[in-house]
């Protein structure tokens, strides 16, 4: 009996934690977002809506500051360059506190932009209400969303590969291959993996 009991509390506790760690808004297992309208770099408004015949996007929450974070700018730019030819632009996004990290403010997202050449859009946060609605944890943390009847679907959350510190030894690009499977009409293999980077502590 005791036996029993026992896994049932296992089961009841796994069964939380997993739906804790998903956090997804519909009975079918997927994450709806909404479209936002952010400051890019260059002091334009950027939106969703502003790419009418894209199929999705690659969204990468990021910052100045993260030691993490520094590894992969030159892969978002390979990766904007790939796929935004195809319909999937992808967008950068600040969102930390820039009272804890004044690296993290505008005015130094314009630098870091320019200095690294960023092909893509670099959008300000600052009210984090876009890393709310994402439910973004880390710096790097990256999702690939789709548009489906309309929405804007979750198909990808967590890490962009498995190698930050060494990109030539990456074996398996994850944000990559969910963006390839989407395109060639497939569901995504790995749809969820852990993020690794710096927190983002999102203020209440």
């Amino acid at each position: 009996m005791k036996f029993v009991f026992n896994k049932i509390i296992i089961f009841v506790v796994v069964v939380l934690s997993s739906a804790m760690v998903c956090g997804y808004t519909n009975a079918d297992n997927e994450q709806i977002v909404t479209d936002f309208k952010l400051q890019n770099i260059d002091g334009k408004q950027v939106s969703l809506s502003n790419y009418p015949d894209a199929k999705g996007f690659i969204i990468i929450f990021t910052c100045n500051h993260c030691p993490f974070a520094k590894l992969y700018p030159q892969r978002f730019n390979e990766m904007n360059s790939k796929y935004k030819a195809l319909g999937v632009p992808l967008i950068a996004i600040s969102s930390t506190d820039t009272i804890s990290y004044e690296e993290d403010t505008y005015r130094k997202m314009r630098q870091k932009s320019n200095k690294e050449h960023f092909n893509f859009p670099y959008l300000f946060d600052g009210t984090q209400v876009v890393a709310k609605n994402f439910k973004a944890q880390k710096t790097p943390h990256a999702f690939v969303i789709w548009k489906i009847n309309g929405n804007w679907i979750v198909k990808y959350n967590g890490a962009i590969d498995d190698n930050g510190m060494e990109p030539e030894k990456v074996k398996t690009h994850f944000v990559s291959n969910a963006v390839e499977e989407l395109l060639n009409g497939k569901e995504v293999t790995e749809r969820e993996t852990k993020s690794i980077g710096c927190q983002i502590y999102l203020r209440k």
